[in-house]
C-alpha cells in the first residue's frame, strides 16, 4: 500500500473544537490577506500622486542659512 492511502484510513479524526479552531483561523487569515491587499494597493496608488504631485511643482530655491556668531564673555 502506498503511504498516502495509509495516512488516509489512519488519519484521527479532529474533534468539534478542533474544527472551529481550524475554521477561524482559515478566516482569520482569508481577512488579514485581504487587509493586507489593500493596504499595499492603497500605499502604491498615493506613492504614485504624491510623485506625480512633487513632479508638477517647481522646486523652491534653497534659503540660504544664516549663521549666528555667539559672543564670548
Amino acid at each position: 500500500m502506498n503511504q498516502a492511502a495509509i495516512d488516509a484510513v489512519f488519519r484521527p479524526k479532529l474533534n468539534k473544537q478542533e474544527v472551529k479552531a481550524d475554521e477561524i483561523t482559515r478566516n482569520v487569515r482569508a481577512i488579514m490577506s485581504a487587509e493586507v491587499t489593500t493596504r499595499d494597493s492603497k500605499t502604491e496608488r498615493l506613492r504614485a500622486l504624491r510623485l506625480a504631485r512633487d513632479a508638477q511643482m517647481p522646486s523652491a530655491p534653497a534659503k540660504k542659512v544664516r549663521t549666528v556668531s555667539r559672543r564670548v564673555k
